[in-house]
């Protein structure tokens, strides 16, 4: 299996080519075309309770698609928002990502979803994420483009920007400054990541796009 992302990074998508015997997993609502000789099968991701629970608590779709061909083609994956995509290839290790940031993942990624503690909730994300692990490569993607910075000590992150973290980063969610500063320079509550461990970030915000937008609306 062979993939490249393409048109980076305000509309990038993803191209994997497969071949006999390859398997992808993706969301619900990933796919953009793929060649006629794909085979997709929808089903739960790890039976009905884990797939509900994902659903429930991860903000992930109930159901994901298995890619599988007896020859070669190929499947283009994109993301709802314009932005950027990011791969990354596990080899044992784990990363979680926040609700939405998954679009798709070799055979070999299993899907979970860990607490992520009242800072996350604080900070709107929610109080559980998405846990990938295992081994494979991993494709998500963001609002606006992604980049990455690893945090030694502490790092303060605009609420709507955290992507994904490895499980060595710690969050907490607090004032961006004092009672009145927080409230008059419209950042109000903001999230202090702690390291070591490696962040992703989204250079933009869909709630800050959504606030924009309803203030415009008569």
């Amino acid at each position: 299996m062979e993939s490249r992302i393409i048109d980076r990074p305000s509309f990038a998508h993803i191209r994997v080519d497969m071949s006999a015997g390859d398997r992808l997993v993706a969301e619900s609502d990933a796919m953009a075309s793929m060649t006629s000789n794909i085979q997709l099968k929808a089903r739960f991701n790890g039976g009905l309770f884990r797939a509900l629970v994902r659903r429930l608590f991860g903000g992930e779709s109930l159901f994901v698609n298995e890619y599988s061909t007896d020859g070669t083609g190929h499947v283009i994956l994109t993301q709802p928002t314009p932005g950027d995509i990011e791969c990354l290839e596990l080899r044992g290790n784990t990363l979680y990502l926040q609700g939405g940031a998954f679009i798709a993942c070799e055979a070999g990624v299993k899907l979970g979803v860990g607490w992520a503690g009242l800072a996350s909730l604080i900070g709107g994300e929610g109080l559980f994420r998405l846990k990938v692990g295992g081994h494979g490569k991993v494709w998500f993607g963001a609002y606006g483009g992604i980049f990455a910075r690893e945090v030694e000590g502490e790092y303060i992150v605009d609420t709507g920007h955290l992507v994904a973290y490895e499980p060595s980063v710690s969050l907490r969610a607090r004032l961006s400054g004092g009672l009145l500063s927080s409230f008059f320079s419209g950042e109000g509550l903001v999230t202090r990541v702690r390291g070591p461990g490696r962040i992703y970030l989204q250079t933009r915000s869909i709630a800050a796009l959504a606030a924009w937008t309803n203030s415009h609306l008569v």
